[in-house]
């Protein structure tokens, strides 16, 4: 806005998206989070967002609110959209257990809205480990509540050490079952753009667990051109983009999330007959596809 003074650094940080959009004609991972919920808001879906950096985000990659650098008001630019729904984004109290209890009821509460609760390092989701147990997972079972909540849980071996890298993975395997909610890993922007607008339209409302990216948030790979964000669908499985000749193939190599891109280079690397398919959805596993 007018007389509104950003901080020189995210001017910078904007000015590089926006060359992205105008010049390159693709978007990162939170441009295209910002595109989901603006799109959504603008739909008449309100969207609420929490977590303990969660404004700036963790990473400084999201800043859906800005803090003037001469006066100190905020400015959420997306709460100002001529939409018939409200964008909510709060910094929350650090406790896991407290924050995501609220969330989860808020979502249960207000069933029209999306409701997101972030962790700040995945691995804090385990101070909140009594909610998942007892209502994420089971509430549906026990007593026929849904609930659409998703879990934003920052995941990935970045050199940040113990309690800063696994969002722990397999505990939500061991935890799924009937169907009881979506254990996502997504690999580019375009997909997490489609699986947040696609937690909102679905018929039947389960808990969504996304691990997202941390190196990935800025990695060119996971950049999507904007033309995929207007049409198409959230895809299970992504096929391996590099194989031009399928009869050429020898080994197929399923994995998930950020080791796609290792495995992908290596294989470059070694021209090696292998296609790297990567399960973008591990629950439930997408066996047809």
């Amino acid at each position: 806005p007018d007389g509104f003074t950003p901080h020189p650094k995210l001017v910078r940080q904007f000015e590089t998206r926006t060359k992205q959009f105008d010049s390159d004609h693709d978007v990162d991972w939170a441009t295209a989070e910002a595109l989901a919920i603006g799109s959504l808001v603008l739909e008449g879906t309100p969207v609420r967002l929490a977590g303990e950096d969660s404004r700036r985000g963790t990473f400084s990659q999201r800043h859906a609110a800005l803090v003037d650098f001469e006066t100190g008001q905020p400015w959420i630019p997306l709460a100002g959209l001529p939409g018939q729904a409200n964008f909510w984004v709060y910094d929350s109290l650090l406790s896991e257990y407290a924050a995501l209890g609220y969330e989860y009821g808020y979502s249960h509460t207000n069933p029209d809205a999306l409701v997101i609760w972030e962790a700040q390092f995945g691995d804090f989701v385990n101070g909140a480990q009594i909610i998942i147990d007892q209502y994420i997972v089971a509430a549906e079972d026990k007593w026929g509540q849904r609930n659409g909540l998703v879990l934003l849980l920052p995941h990935g071996y970045e050199g940040q050490g113990p309690e800063h890298s696994s969002a722990r993975i397999e505990r939500f395997l061991t935890l799924a079952a009937e169907d009881n909610m979506q254990i996502v890993n997504c690999t580019t922007a375009r997909q997490y753009f489609h699986l947040l607008r696609r937690q909102v339209y679905q018929e039947r409302q389960t808990p969504l667990v996304v691990f997202t990216p941390k190196q990935g948030l800025r990695m060119k790979q996971t950049r999507s051109p904007i033309e995929e964000l207007t049409i198409g669908s959230f895809e299970e499985v992504l096929d391996d983009p590099g194989i031009s000749d399928p009869s050429t193939v020898r080994r197929i190599v399923f994995c998930s999330g950020k080791i796609a891109w290792d495995a992908i280079a290596e294989r470059d690397a070694r021209g090696a007959p292998v296609a790297v398919v990567r399960l973008e959805q591990l629950f439930p596993l997408p066996t047809e596809r």
